[in-house]
């Protein structure tokens, strides 16, 4: 009766702190976290839930007595009654002479001795000759890798190529004169995109005047991290004026200093 009178006390007392820490919770949300009643009161009741099965299972765990701590199965091995075992006659001094001759005498089955024989020279057995095509293989090993092409590229490569769109246009190594065209006149071109257009080889007004739909659409494939923007930003309309010798409104900002 006492220890279900402790542990109700216990569980009334950890539920009983559970709810004054949800109310100081509610009172500090509803002041100083600007919350309303309803989410405040909310955040409360649940603190208040968490809390008292929290302190429940903590404070209200019953205890074992040092006495008690015993394992499982122990009571059960110590109260069952042993049984005892009447003595076992000693053998004998003829019977044990018997056995040990039997022992000494018995040999093995007739195929023991030969499979031993045959699995200790399975081992060691090599084939006479080695086998059609042994000796190629083995010189070729390690000498060819995955994806390479018999012109030094690699067949993902080769692939990506033949897999892009249109056509490709028309690419110089080097700009004509030794100066190339500031394409960053053209709007959708800025520093970044001017770098990656030298790099595939396009370096005047001319060439981007010159691009046919399917070269169009080759370069808005391979502008890395700027696909779509030849087309999106007209970059051929405004490639023609500024080839013919004219300015556009963007080009005219570039060139007071507005842009860049």
């Amino acid at each position: 009766m006492n220890g279900s009178n402790n542990g109700l006390s216990c569980q009334s007392g950890s539920w009983a702190l559970a709810a004054g820490v949800g109310g100081l919770t509610f009172v500090l949300l509803l002041v100083m976290g600007s919350y309303g009643i309803i989410a405040a009161a909310f955040l409360g009741g649940i603190v208040f839930v968490v809390l008292g099965f929290l302190f429940s299972m903590i404070f209200c765990a019953p205890m074992t007595k040092p006495g008690e701590a015993a394992k499982p199965g122990a009571s059960a091995a110590t109260t069952a009654p042993r049984r005892t075992e009447a003595p076992k006659p000693a053998p004998s001094a003829s019977h044990t002479a018997g056995t040990t001759d039997t022992k000494s005498t018995s040999t093995p089955p007739p195929g023991a001795a030969v499979a031993s024989a045959d699995a200790e020279a399975g081992t060691a057995v090599k084939p006479s000759k080695d086998l059609p095509g042994q000796k190629e293989l083995s010189e070729r090993k390690g000498s060819w890798k995955y994806g390479e092409t018999a012109t030094g590229g690699t067949a993902g490569g080769a692939a990506a190529a033949s897999d892009s769109p249109g056509t490709k246009p028309a690419t110089l190594d080097a700009p004509r004169g030794g100066e190339a065209d500031d394409l960053k006149r053209i709007k959708g071109i800025g520093p970044k995109l001017e770098q990656l257009c030298n790099r595939l080889g396009f370096y005047h007004f001319d060439q981007i005047a010159s691009w046919s739909d399917d070269e169009v659409a080759w370069v808005d494939d391979n502008l890395e991290g700027f696909r779509g923007r030849v087309t999106r930003d007209e970059w051929v309309s405004q490639a023609k004026v500024l080839a013919g010798g004219g300015d556009t409104d963007f080009s005219n900002r570039v060139d007071k200093g507005d842009v860049y």
